[in-house]
């Protein structure tokens, strides 16, 4: 988490104009136009796909410039434990990970723009608890507004560690005691730090998200139905799903499915500012809502936006990302779109942050 002097950059700079879609190339609606690789990529990708190499496993590549699928890489197989490993192709749908929660981003867009939920304020739809039974009316977590959710600074007690199931919650949450509610899991959590004041990244705080948009979308059918509806559908996503507890919550904080394809497209409506064909999916203004920088997490440094990561390149890069290296990166000033899903140890971050660094070189030469 970050310390309360200030993230140490001006979140009111301009960003980086997103780029308009190009003349004469089709939107991706059904299929992706192709276009040839730019030269120095191969050897990028060949690095991603070397399962001796830092990376580990890498199922999937997918890399868009100017509105055209460049460059395409699979391999490896996702493990099952009732079935035979299935190797991975352009069909698999891939899980998610924490790039659920840019996808929770996108669909709060219209229950913001319409004044169903309003940022300053505190969310319906969470019952506080503490050790399970309701919280008091003068409970602090009931100060809580949606932007500080969204900015990961609500201040509530929440380790996100993903090793030690004896201090992790994120674990907890997701394996042990609180998979079956994974909201009442975070609503039971206490304040650590003055709503606002710290920030700290936290499932556990996309989960109450998630409950704050099913408050006022509804339950499981109805979440289904609007993501559909509102954001999948629009773009062509159509393998993509969403994962639920037993309770009927989206975990939004973790669980998303759609093929490398489809993350391309998700990536690809945010490098278009939200819109889609003639169509606006994301209100305006919330895709810069995301991408602007708000925090530093001191541990390696990384800038966090609201639900969306934050590269400090000069290119206006900002991206989602999820356990084990999954990532949708988007590049404002090259016009470009780069999703890698696949299995990296967490020692080899650093070599993954690299990689993607070096994508984006290759795209610009």
């Amino acid at each position: 988490m970050s310390d309360e002097t200030g993230p140490g950059f001006d979140p009111g700079a301009p960003l980086t104009p997103l780029p308009a879609q190009p003349p004469g190339v089709a939107w991706p609606t059904l299929q992706w136009a192709e276009g040839p690789a730019p030269a120095g990529l191969g050897p990028v990708l060949d690095a991603a796909m070397d399962p001796g190499g830092p990376l580990a496993e890498t199922y999937a590549v997918v890399v868009i410039q100017g509105g055209r699928l460049v460059a395409e890489r699979y391999g490896g197989a996702l493990p099952h434990f009732d079935r035979p490993a299935e190797p991975v192709t352009p069909e698999t749908p891939l899980l998610s990970w924490s790039m659920a929660k840019s996808v929770l981003h996108a669909l709060l867009g219209e229950p913001v723009a319409s004044g169903r939920l309003a940022l300053d304020a505190p969310p319906e739809g969470i019952a506080w608890t503490v050790q399970g039974t309701p919280a008091p009316d003068d409970d602090r977590r009931r100060l809580i507004t949606v932007q500080q959710l969204l900015e990961m600074r609500d201040g509530i007690d929440f380790n996100e560690d993903y090793v030690d199931d004896r201090v992790s919650d994120t674990i907890a949450m997701l394996f042990g005691p609180g998979q079956e509610d994974v909201v009442a899991f975070a609503a039971d959590r206490p304040l650590r730090h003055p709503p606002g004041r710290v920030f700290n990244y936290s499932s556990g705080t996309s989960n109450l998200l998630s409950a704050a948009l099913a408050g006022v979308v509804g339950g499981e059918a109805e979440m289904v139905a609007f993501a559909g509806e509102r954001l999948f559908g629009p773009i062509g996503m159509s393998s993509a799903r969403l994962g639920f507890d037993a309770a009927g919550h989206w975990v939004a904080s973790s669980y998303a499915y759609a093929t490398a394809r489809d993350w391309a497209r998700f990536g690809y409506l945010y490098l278009r500012d939200g819109r889609w064909g003639s169509d606006r999916v994301v209100p305006e203004g919330w895709v810069d809502h995301g991408r602007r920088p708000r925090s530093v997490d001191p541990e390696d440094g990384s800038v966090y936006g609201a639900h969306w990561w934050v590269v400090e390149d000069g290119r206006g890069t900002f991206w989602a990302s999820g356990y084990t290296g999954q990532c949708i990166v988007i590049c404002p000033a090259l016009d470009a779109v780069v999703v890698r899903l696949g299995n990296t140890p967490a020692e080899h971050y650093p070599d993954l942050r690299r990689w993607r660094a070096a994508v984006l070189d290759a795209l610009e030469r």
